[in-house]
């Protein structure tokens, strides 16, 4: 199969590393103009520079400011109007005790996880929708159907994805615009290799013998037995936005590794 999106404009939210950035550098390599977005313009140079090899990448773009908030949202429309394809990647996470974590906490990672995407998608899908063809992705988790315990306001913001990407599938209904959710699992990014990191150190292990424990431990059902690398789940984005993921719509596609408990 050969994924062809030249000519297409694609805006990922968080993209200055992890999957958002292997996202980007997919979909580059497939041809698209990749809109770079992250909070600090020196991060978003750099990832910009990583994308230069890139079929697409000598066209690829970006912006600093923080999308976590309703003014930040804006400033990226009034820079960039249109988008093709919109993958909503923003995303922050914390372990917390549940009776720990305050309002201030709920308000932030909804501001950041969820509202940005809805911010954005209010937005760039009328224009999908007036041109007839578009991709609009939201990067919910596992975690949004396997609340973790230590992270429950992490969770049900990913849930929330889920439901936002389902209601706006039905309201794009037939329109050439296509609405789905990407659920990864336990992928090795930046900030969940520093994670690992700080458990393997409080634990007296090696990073790997940490990163097989919290599989065991957190995610026994895993059939990967490992975690994910940003590519692989890069893969089914870059497919989920071309044009051969017509039919795809309304859809909750995982790429989780085998962890949720379900066949349906």
């Amino acid at each position: 199969m050969l994924i062809d999106l030249s000519g297409k404009i694609a805006l990922v939210t968080g993209s200055t590393g992890g999957i958002g950035l292997a996202i980007a550098r997919g979909l580059a390599e497939a041809g698209a103009t990749v809109i770079v977005n992250g909070r600090e313009q020196a991060r978003v140079d750099e990832a910009l520079a990583q994308l230069r090899d890139t079929k697409g990448g000598a066209m690829a773009r970006g912006l600093a400011c923080d999308l976590g908030t309703a003014a930040g949202c804006q400033a990226l429309i009034a820079a960039e109007p249109k988008a093709d394809i919109l993958v909503n990647n923003l995303g922050i996470y914390a372990a917390r005790e549940f009776f720990e974590i305050g309002d201030e906490e709920w308000e932030e990672i909804f501001q950041v996880n969820v509202l940005s995407g809805i911010r954005l998608s209010r937005h760039y899908a009328r224009g999908m929708q007036a041109r007839g063809w578009g991709r609009i992705q939201f990067i919910s988790s596992e975690s949004a159907l396997n609340i973790p315990a230590e992270m429950v306001h992490y969770g049900v913001s990913k849930t929330a994805l889920q439901g936002v990407s389902r209601g706006l599938a039905k309201v794009l209904a037939g329109s050439g615009v296509t609405v789905n959710s990407i659920l990864p699992g336990p992928t090795r990014t930046e900030g969940v290799i520093a994670f690992i990191g700080e458990m393997a150190r409080q634990e007296g292990v090696s990073p790997e013998e940490m990163e097989r424990l919290f599989i065991q431990r957190h995610r026994s059902s895993s059939l990967l037995r490992r975690f994910a690398e940003p590519a692989e789940v890069a893969n089914l984005c870059v497919y989920a936005a071309s044009p051969q993921a017509s039919a795809t719509t309304g859809a909750a596609l995982r790429v989780e590794g085998g962890i949720v408990e379900s066949i349906a």
